[in-house]
């Protein structure tokens, strides 16, 4: 059995899969955590599940018809067979309620009218309104009146599944408990009237709440002082209809301008308490214990830090917003950059002799190879229908799997091997430099296939004496697959298109390792190959820019790549390049203070890769998260909307970027499905790149399995 059958055969062998790292977790749960901040804003806010059905209902046949004429309080707790009771409130007794609250603008101002007059009353709260005003609870609750609960969210519970009644209630206990340590079992429903307006529709609801230990509190007397009917009418209608009877009085400290019922609370008190009324809670009315209980325990530390949570995200999120709005600055101020200067770029690339004479002195091909068995016939194919005068040097980087000896086997005249021990792609480039015979060195990867032009094309540019480097064009050779089909689409827009801004504004700060040609001499100069960083493409390439040479893109100069084939091997490719090029930005930030070609790049070319290719890719996320946000809990349609024409722009860019790189557009198809899949997963990749530079992680080179399956430039149909 052959040493590649034995490969092989160790390939297919079932292999126990590894617990997945920390750092693999931490992007996801960093993601998960903004968006349930932005769910908590929206709770607090009330976006959230916000409702505004009323339901109307006129038939009242499962009502109990002693419930429609009885007193304004039912008390259906207890078994759910349990007969529901009514209260009344006794006579000369009001009870004030207050709905909608705490308002910071207005419930300070009734508060102050009923402590100058001792009165109590009870203020049913809604759930968003608690935990946006916790010092008004506490306050409330310190003047000796009487908390109930309406909701969470004020939606009409008539339309609301039993689940979300639960949640609306339960969330509301929750905020309850966070700022003031107290439950309450006094219940109000949103938009409810007296106990005769009671129907087929709410009375489930109210015999729902019973059941899970509420006493619902309906009303007497409704001021409407909502509509805002002016003082002496709201007062009017707080007066009893029969003298001495109690009332159970309905106002609104929140929900809008209610300067009309502070002023109108004022009267009220005088002019009843002149009649000989008291004033006091429900409870109190109905000469039961208060329906507020301390809580402690886990009940009161889970209120909280729900409150602590709730706040966090209120304070976040202008900063979230900021960094969305940074964010479409960048990804729009980079599509206007790559639409202005693209064409640049294709208009110079037009002009024949845009470099001088043709280059035609023989040039030196560099192969560093690592277990390439797979492919290296396929390149080194390649290579000898090349129309350029070229010689070949494959350096064996201690291959296990027999690639020297493949390379021995093809006996091709042209190519040289050397073999050395491992010791990673910078020392084997580096060898195979001090070994060139000319003075242009060509570099390709292993797996890679030229076309016959492409030596030619990605060597023209050193006519001119002061071009140190030349990218080519990397292309994805197996785009078959969805997989192949968007990293197709991403090396067409997002690194050949970006190379045409870059080179326009001679800041290019990455020459593809799959593709790319030195001079020697600047090579000398920077430093040689450095294994410093993961990246070392990026790394020699800025090097070659702060010694001074120019680095240009040669379109014409295409070569063909076997990208990742799987979502494992991707992952761990693109985790390499974006870890590698944080090490070359950070190990090239004295650029930026420097002087002469060194500083241009650090002070123009440097902020570029860090703006768009670090903190626009970072902050992306958030794009999705709010779209994600405002589909389920906002305004689906305008969220949908702005999100259709985002990805219609993003097409034609796309577009534009396939005819200029002569690409057939129908792969495009893919990319709505690309932007929902694809480009989440390189999130993730840059998110966990970053915490692992943020908190000093080590990175090793990971070699992906390879199949040969690229033998040649793939033929457009």
């Amino acid at each position: 059995m052959s040493r590649h059958q034995r490969r092989r055969q160790s390939l297919l062998r079932p292999r126990r899969l590894a617990a997945p790292p920390l750092r693999f977790f931490m992007p996801l749960s960093l993601l998960a955590c903004l968006l349930v901040l932005l769910v908590l804003r929206g709770l607090a806010t009330n976006e959230v599940f916000h409702d505004t059905r009323i339901a109307v209902s006129v038939d009242k046949d499962t009502v109990p018809p002693e419930l429609l004429k009885g007193g304004p309080v039912i008390d259906a707790r207890g078994s759910k067979n349990a007969h529901p009771v009514s209260y009344r409130i006794p006579d000369k007794t009001v009870v004030l309620s207050f709905d909608d609250g705490p308002s910071p603008d207005w419930t300070p101002k009734i508060l102050d009218v009923l402590a100058k007059h001792d009165v109590r009353a009870d203020f049913f709260v809604t759930g968003s309104m608690t935990t946006r005003n916790p010092e008004l609870i506490r306050k409330i609750v310190a003047g000796g009146h009487e908390i109930g609960l309406h909701t969470f969210t004020h939606p009409d519970l008539a339309y609301q599944s039993h689940a979300r009644i639960s949640w609306e209630l339960a969330q509301t206990q929750l905020a309850l408990a966070g700022v003031a340590g107290v439950h309450s079992s006094l219940f109000r429903p949103p938009y409810s009237s007296d106990a005769s307006a009671m129907d087929d529709w709410n009375y489930p609801v109210i015999k729902y709440v019973g059941a899970h230990g509420y006493l619902t509190a309906f009303i007497d007397r409704d001021t409407d002082d909502w509509k805002r009917p002016g003082v002496e009418e709201i007062v009017k209608s707080a007066m009893p209809t029969r003298p001495g009877a109690g009332e159970l009085i309905l106002l609104h400290d929140a929900g809008g301008d209610r300067a009309e019922t502070v002023e109108a609370l004022e009267q009220i008190i005088v002019k009843l308490q002149g009649e000989g009324y008291r004033f006091t809670t429900v409870s109190d009315a109905l000469g039961a214990s208060s329906a507020m209980v301390p809580v402690h325990g886990f009940q009161l530390w889970a209120g909280k830090g729900f409150i602590w949570a709730t706040h966090a995200a209120v304070v976040t999120l202008p900063l979230l917003v900021g960094m969305l709005a940074l964010v479409g600055f960048l990804n729009f101020g980079r599509f206007a950059l790559m639409l202005v200067l693209a064409p640049v770029h294709a208009r110079r690339a037009k002009r024949k002799d845009q470099w001088g004479p043709p280059v035609t002195e023989p040039v030196t091909v560099l192969v560093p190879a690592y277990n390439e068995i797979e492919c290296i016939a396929n390149t080194l194919n390649s290579l000898a229908a090349s129309d350029y005068p070229i010689e070949v040097i494959v350096i064996d980087d201690g291959s296990t799997d027999g690639t020297a000896d493949a390379v021995e086997e093809m006996d091709l005249p042209f190519v040289r091997l050397i073999r050395k021990v491992n010791g990673g792609k910078p020392s084997a480039l580096n060898a195979g430099i001090a070994a060139a015979s000319h003075d242009i060195v060509v570099m390709m990867d292993g797996d890679t296939v030229f076309e016959p032009s492409t030596v030619r094309e990605v060597v023209q540019p050193f006519a001119d004496p002061a071009i140190g480097a030349v990218a080519g064009n990397a292309k994805v050779g197996n785009r078959d697959s969805l997989i192949g089909a968007w990293q197709h689409i991403e090396y067409v827009l997002g690194h050949n298109l970006d190379r045409r801004m870059y080179d326009v504004l001679n800041v290019i700060p990455t020459i593809p390792g799959a593709v790319g040609a030195f001079r020697k001499e600047a090579l000398r100069q920077a430093g040689g190959m450095s294994d410093d960083t993961l990246a070392e493409d990026t790394d020699i390439t800025m090097a070659v820019l702060c010694a001074g040479w120019r680095v240009v893109y040669a379109e014409r100069a295409r070569a063909w790549t076997e990208a990742p084939a799987s979502l494992q091997q991707l992952w761990s490719q693109r985790y390499r390049w974006s870890y590698g090029s944080m090490q070359a930005m950070w190990k090239h930030r004295r650029a930026v203070v420097a002087t002469g070609p060194a500083g241009r790049f650090g002070r123009i070319g440097l902020p570029l890769v860090v703006l768009f290719g670090v903190v626009a890719p970072l902050l992306a996320p958030l794009v999705d998260l709010f779209l994600l946000y405002g589909v389920l809990f906002a305004d689906a349609p305008i969220t949908l909307a702005s999100w259709g024409g985002f990805i219609l722009l993003q097409s034609v860019l796309s577009w534009y970027a396939f005819r200029l790189d002569r690409e057939k557009p129908w792969h495009l198809i893919s990319l709505p499905l690309q932007q929902v899949v694809y480009r989440q997963l390189m999130y993730i990749v840059l998110l966990q790149s970053t915490i692992t530079a943020l908190t000093g992680g080590r990175l090793r080179w990971q070699k992906l399995r390879r199949t040969g399956e690229v033998s040649a430039a793939p033929v457009e149909v």
